[in-house]
């Protein structure tokens, strides 16, 4: 995205800066569940988040097993999963783009920078996404033709880790910015919108 400084790029980010974690300090993570604007919406966002992850250790788990030892159902296994996690990452985004954050950034003005920094993230994930999509499609078609599925699938892998590695930087950086914005202004948030 223009504009977006290096040290925030999510190819490169190691965490947000201070000033974006202004109210992740005031509600560190271990605090969130038991406050009380905790709410059901959030739990569910952050299991979605876990769903992600968990999908993502999977494919990393299965690429690295057949390296290993070809396992007779990987090819449709890899098709399925990758496919469900793609459709449901890209309608999760559509959500976030289009409902949670024009809603939640509008509570804190310090933090519209931090809502820039996910918005250039989703476009980043989009990348990645293809090619994860791509490097996908490459294993399939080797796998169907007999020919250099081995170099397919190890070349999979380093895309699917370093995918894994951008995903867990961007769902990390964005829960520390929703889920705090959630805990400081839900009740406003509530009587705004009738919920968050």
């Amino acid at each position: 995205m223009p504009g977006m400084s290096d040290e925030l790029d999510l190819d490169i980010r190691t965490g947000l800066p201070a000033h974006l974690r202004v109210l992740a300090e005031k509600y560190p993570r271990a605090q969130w569940r038991g406050h009380r604007n905790f709410n059901d919406l959030t739990a569910f966002w952050l299991e979605r988040h876990l769903m992600f992850r968990k999908l993502l250790d999977k494919l990393v788990g299965d690429a690295q097993q057949q390296l290993d030892e070809a396992q007779p159902r990987y090819g449709a296994e890899l098709s399925r999963y990758t496919g469900f996690f793609l459709e449901q990452l890209h309608g999760h985004h559509m959500i976030e783009d289009h409902a949670y954050f024009p809603k939640f950034q509008v509570f804190d003005k310090r933090l519209l920078r931090a809502f820039e920094v996910l918005d250039a993230d989703h476009h980043a994930l989009d990348r990645h996404m293809q090619e994860l999509a791509d490097s996908t499609n490459s294993v399939l078609q080797a796998l169907g033709t007999g020919k250099g599925a081995h170099d397919s699938i190890g070349r999979l892998l380093s895309v699917q880790e370093r995918f894994h590695g951008f995903m867990e930087r961007h769902l990390s950086d964005e829960e520390e910015i929703i889920v705090p914005v959630v805990l400081e202004y839900g009740a406003e948030m509530d009587a705004d919108e009738g919920g968050v």
